[in-house]
């Protein structure tokens, strides 16, 4: 990601910064990697069908040789890699098409809002955290990091671990690193799995998640994984696909690493006149509180807001008429985990609904 970022789908499988009315499919998708979209002069399944064809068994077995022959040259057990780059026969034909074909959906925030905070995804998050209640408050407590955002990440990104994807990873990268559109990248994330399976002893049949690499309940790519999984009780490497205690501590170490500073709030609804313009709004025009005040901005009880030297931004997706939020420091480290303003909001509110 940067900084070096944090890497997950989202910021390195080419998602554009959504936000606004921008396409937010991967957030609709709840995690699953959603990539930029060329123009497709021809369906999808017929050029994801073409590439496999293409290619050639021949022309794919010398791209996995290559690939041994590398993870080999890195250290890594060449029995093992043998193991796991067998579990890929031929470009992988559903992931060039999901590829090729990722839906992108212009939608208010509005619209957004009413899919992913829905009344059947609330219920469960309110199940997910009364049954794991005192296991998310060691958590919060060890990494400080408040509860509402790893409980609304948890369920944005794999609906409180229903929905992890079912693509075994090792064929999935290996896909799409041989097809070419981003080979560098996907190369370079199907070395760091195949690192995964060599380093942390994860059975190469049971690393599986999108069409795009995301793994797990976190939905973290590779490199991800390397820098941010975290263990709860260290023993171990980070079972991010079935561990519970393991998925929330990645997503909350994900967090804390990103600047997360604890006690303060990532935002908060507001009243915000409908002559204030949008150009002057967005999370990049900072202002104390006192001069949102002089603007006309107000809490959502219309009182004014007690501490004025805070900095925040205002944010109104829908413009004049719809919601508007004043948001903080901390609405930007949930940024770095998927740059939308919309899903920054869905997680923001989403941890304050279950919580």
């Amino acid at each position: 990601m940067s900084t070096p970022e944090p890497v997950i789908a989202s910021e390195q499988t080419g998602t554009r910064k959504q936000t606004g009315r921008r396409a937010v499919s991967r957030a609709l998708l709840g995690g699953v990697a959603a990539l930029s979209v060329a123009p497709r002069p021809v369906s999808a399944r017929a050029v994801a069908h073409r590439a496999v064809a293409s290619g050639g068994a021949g022309a794919y077995e010398a791209f996995l040789a290559g690939v041994h022959s590398q993870a080999v040259g890195m250290g890594l057990s060449s029995s093992l890699m043998t193991e796991a780059l067998s579990l890929t026969q031929r470009p992988n034909a559903k992931v060039l098409e999901l590829d090729r074909h990722q839906p992108e959906f212009t939608l208010t925030w509005a619209q957004y809002r009413a899919k992913v905070l829905s009344t059947g995804k609330i219920d469960a998050g309110k199940a997910a955290y009364a049954t794991n209640r005192s296991l998310i408050g060691q958590v919060s407590s060890r990494f400080s990091v408040e509860e509402t955002p790893i409980m609304g990440i948890w369920g944005l990104e794999s609906y409180y671990g229903k929905l992890t994807g079912h693509f075994n990873v090792i064929d999935a990268l290996a896909t799409l690193a041989f097809d070419g559109r981003r080979a560098a990248f996907f190369r370079s994330e199907l070395l760091k799995a195949l690192k995964i399976l060599n380093e942390r002893g994860i059975p190469p049949s049971g690393m599986v998640g999108s069409y795009a690499g995301a793994m797990g309940q976190p939905q973290f790519m590779p490199s991800a994984y390397l820098s941010y999984a975290h263990s709860f009780d260290g023993a171990g490497p980070a079972n991010i696909w079935t561990s519970v205690p393991d998925v929330l501590s990645s997503i909350a170490n994900y967090l804390s690493r990103c600047g997360w500073l604890s006690g303060e709030p990532w935002g908060q609804a507001i009243q915000a006149p409908d002559t204030l313009q949008q150009a002057e709004i967005g999370r990049e025009h900072k202002r104390s509180l006192a001069q949102w005040m002089a603007a006309g901005v107000r809490r959502q009880d219309g009182g004014r807001f007690s501490h004025e030297d805070v900095i925040g931004a205002v944010v109104r997706p829908d413009g004049p008429g719809g919601e508007a939020f004043m948001v903080y420091h901390n609405f930007d480290v949930i940024r770095r985990y998927n740059p939308s303003d919309y899903y920054a909001l869905g997680v923001g509110l989403m941890g304050l609904m279950t919580t």
